[in-house]
């Protein structure tokens, strides 16, 4: 079946998840290139970061980055309603509630995917988040963690977050089996219910529901998008970064080559350099930027083998980008 790729009247919300140790101001800005349109997510800050640390390190951007989303890691209302805060002092579009990691660090606080169990407490958070900000406040979680995984559950968690006001929900169509399984594990394992994410569509037509999980090409994108508000991309955005540039074909616009948005990183990345920034911080980002291209390995291998060397910089990067040819991109899949 020919994909078809021509403009919609409107399209719907798309973008790239919050991910530890991915998502950070580097990778976002770079990731800005391929789609003006794209929804930027920051990294899971948690409260705790913000209010005990150097809030600076985690909450600047550039202005380039825009629209882009501060996601909050934490349970304590008071303390969500000041990092929300912070969020709108810096600029940032909208702040968004974790309600989804399920990784071990994130248990110990009995934030993220645990707060599933208590969607009155996520709640009370939200509503107090709300009333300190003037920006949206959104809600990222999962369809049910553990022995709470029936449909009945997520509706009533949905019915009783939505009470607040909250609008949009960006629903990771899998449960988060928070023993025994590992962060990764919980990303694969747990079988996708994309049904369950539609059907809240059509129990809550008023609500902005967008859909997260498993998400990998275009014709995916489409497809989603006939059921829900919005569409969610996660690992697939970081390792094939091109698919967000193919995306906008929806938009009517033009898709630049690989080699196009790398010239537009460059400069990005002097300036970064000159900052005293190390060139591998930037440059493990960008690993997938010709996925699937004749020469592609060998970008990969030469950076990462070099990149981490001191004396190296922008002529490293322009080195390795030669062994890709520049009249070939990658098919749309």
């Amino acid at each position: 079946m020919t994909l078809d790729l021509s403009p919609l009247p409107s399209p719907k919300i798309l973008s790239v998840a919050p991910m530890m140790d991915w998502t950070d101001r580097h990778c976002r800005y770079f990731l800005r290139l391929f789609n003006r349109h794209v929804q930027l997510y920051t990294e899971m800050v948690t409260t705790g970061a913000l209010l005990h640390a150097d809030k600076h390190r985690f909450l600047r951007f550039a202005e380039q980055e825009h629209p882009v989303i501060l996601q909050l890691g934490g349970a304590d209302p008071t303390d969500l309603a000041r990092c929300s805060q912070f969020a709108e002092d810096y600029g940032y579009d909208a702040v968004n509630l974790n309600v989804g990691c399920p990784s071990d660090r994130v248990q110990k606080n009995k934030i993220g995917a645990c707060l599933m169990a208590e969607p009155h407490l996520v709640a009370d958070c939200i509503s107090t988040m709300q009333a300190a900000v003037k920006i949206p406040v959104t809600i990222k979680h999962r369809i049910g963690i553990d022995d709470l995984n029936s449909y009945e559950n997520l509706y009533k968690f949905v019915e009783t977050v939505a009470q607040t006001g909250c609008q949009t929900f960006i629903v990771h169509a899998r449960i988060a089996i928070l023993q025994g399984l590992s962060p990764k594990e919980n990303r694969e394992i747990p079988p996708l219910r994309y049904q369950d994410v539609y059907q809240l569509k059509k129990d809550f037509p008023h609500l902005d529901i967008q859909i997260n999980g498993g998400i990998r090409t275009v014709d995916d994108i489409q497809q989603h998008w006939q059921h829900t508000d919005g569409v969610m991309i996660g690992r697939e955005a970081y390792h094939n970064p091109y698919i967000l540039a193919q995306a906008l074909k929806f938009w009517g616009e033009d898709t630049p080559t690989p080699h196009q948005i790398l010239e537009k990183f460059l400069p990005f990345m002097e300036q970064e350099l000159a900052n005293g920034v190390p060139l591998m911080q930037m440059t493990r980002h960008i690993l997938g930027l010709f996925q699937g291209m004749t020469g592609a390995r060998k970008w990969r291998q030469h950076l990462s083998t070099y990149a981490h060397q001191k004396h190296h910089g922008i002529e490293l990067v322009k080195e390795a980008a030669s062994f890709v040819q520049k009249s070939t991109q990658p098919e749309i899949v």
